[in-house]
């Protein structure tokens, strides 16, 4: 399996891949994965100059750690092979895939993905694959679409286009989305995928976009798609375990590996009863410290 991935994705952040001034250096703002696009925001005569854009920037710019992934038009148009085509020669991390609703499309692109690999010398499985869930159908498919492919590292909801299948808008609230986010997210977690959400585009709504994430991130969403580095702040610190939740999950794992041991099953960590349960969070919660650059190690020991 590529080594890749399962890596910490909180960000995502949508570039238009023709626009030089975008794409030079959105690794100052340090988003964890940068999401140059090929679709919506380049017009249809702009296609090709979008490629050529595209392609010396991954190139020549050095991302520093920040996954290249690169949105791909839509599988009813003409475009999307020669995306492909110049996303792999060009050096992507990962495909998006837009519109998905069905494990047929993700199959349908990662074919193109295995023979580019071979025509442009990349090593085979580099290429990793996302999903773009924007219509009813596809919020129906979710498991079917996460099951699809070893390559595929995640789904993603595209609320714009999902509301308007659904016949509403999008309100702020997040109440005409929480159906397909709460389907998604449950559908990935049984496939073993990562799971992302919608943009939020109110960017004078700094309020508004922290109560979001603070939403996807109790429903169990790894990350957010943004459009602005404004925005990057509040999404890693709310997805970044705090000190002092990193310090009660070691206290969980040494306790429960301890008591395990013992043959105890039930115990108490800070008046809080636990068992075994609660062990596969408590190692998540360290192991997303420490891809977030937080965690100080040895915190019991203080």
């Amino acid at each position: 399996m590529n080594p890749n991935k399962k890596r910490l994705r909180r960000t995502m952040m949508f570039l238009n891949a023709q626009k030089p001034g975008l794409i030079k250096d959105p690794y100052i703002y340090k988003p964890d994965s940068i999401m140059l696009d090929l679709e919506d925001a380049v017009a249809e005569n702009q296609k090709d100059a979008a490629r050529f854009s595209l392609y010396h920037a991954l190139q020549t710019i050095d991302y520093r750690g920040c996954e290249k992934v690169v949105r791909i038009n839509g599988l009813e148009t003409a475009f999307w092979r020669e995306d492909v085509r110049c996303a792999v020669a060009g050096g992507c991390d990962s495909i998006r895939i837009p519109k998905t609703e069905s494990a047929q499309d993700v199959k349908t692109v990662e074919e193109v993905i295995i023979q580019s690999e071979k025509e442009f010398g990349r090593e085979p499985g580099s290429v990793l694959i996302m999903a773009a869930i924007e219509s009813a159908r596809g919020v129906m498919r979710a498991l079917d679409i996460c099951e699809s492919s070893e390559r595929l590292f995640g789904i993603a909801l595209s609320g714009g286009d999902y509301t308007k299948d659904l016949q509403t808008r999008i309100t702020g609230t997040g109440i005409e989305l929480m159906g397909a986010r709460q389907n998604m997210v449950i559908a990935a977690r049984a496939a073993g995928v990562q799971c992302f959400d919608t943009v939020y585009t109110d960017l004078n709504d700094m309020a508004g976009f922290q109560q979001d994430v603070e939403t996807i991130h109790l429903m169990g969403f790894d990350g957010k798609s943004i459009i602005n580095p404004r925005q990057i702040n509040t999404v890693h610190k709310i997805f970044t375990p705090s000190e002092k939740e990193v310090i009660f999950a070691e206290k969980v794992v040494r306790e429960i590996d301890e008591k395990k041991a013992q043959g105890i099953g039930v115990f108490t960590v800070d008046g809080k009863m636990i068992d075994i349960a609660f062990y596969d969070g408590a190692k998540r919660t360290i192991e997303l410290a420490k891809a977030s650059g937080t965690y100080k190690g040895g915190l019991l020991d203080d």
